[in-house]
C-alpha cells in the first residue's frame, strides 16, 4: 500500500482549455499494469475543454455545478451532479461549464500501454464561442 501525498491544483493550459480550469490530480500513471488516470476538473462558467478524444474512452462523472458536453456531430447536452458521461475511445467530444454556473467533474480513462505507438489522448482545436453557445 502507498499513501500519496495530495498534489498541489494545477492551471489548466490555454491550448487544451478556454477559460478559467484547474485540475487536481488524483490517480497518476502508476507502475504497470495499472493504467488508471483520475481528475476532479473545476470550470469557472463559460470555461470548456478544447474538442479532445481518448484512446481507451473516457468517463466524466459531474460532482457539483451545471455543465455542458457534445460529441462531434451530436447536441450540446446539459449535465447535473449525479450525472454520468461515456465516451467511447476515439469519439471527439468536449465539456465544460455551463454560462452561469461553475462544474466540477472527476476525469476518468485509461492511458494506452507501454506497447501502443498511439497516444493516451489528442487534442484538437479550441471551442468556439459559436459552437459553445449552440446550447444556449
Amino acid at each position: 500500500m502507498e499513501i500519496q501525498a495530495k498534489k498541489p491544483s494545477v492551471k489548466g493550459p490555454g491550448h487544451m482549455f478556454t477559460g478559467d480550469v484547474w485540475f487536481d490530480v488524483i490517480a497518476a500513471p502508476q507502475p504497470e499494469p495499472s493504467r488508471m488516470r483520475v481528475n476532479a476538473v473545476h470550470f469557472a462558467p463559460c470555461a470548456r475543454t478544447a474538442w479532445h478524444s481518448h484512446a481507451v474512452g473516457q468517463t466524466l462523472h459531474v460532482t457539483e455545478g451545471v455543465g455542458l458536453v457534445q460529441a462531434r456531430g451530436g447536441e450540446v447536452t446539459v449535465i447535473r451532479p449525479g450525472d454520468t458521461i461515456y465516451t467511447p475511445p476515439g469519439e471527439w467530444h468536449w465539456h465544460g461549464a455551463a454560462p452561469d454556473h461553475f462544474m466540477t467533474h472527476l476525469a476518468m480513462w485509461e492511458g494506452v500501454g507501454p506497447d501502443s505507438d498511439q497516444p493516451e489522448s489528442e487534442w484538437g482545436d479550441l471551442v468556439t464561442d459559436e459552437e459553445y453557445n449552440s446550447a444556449t
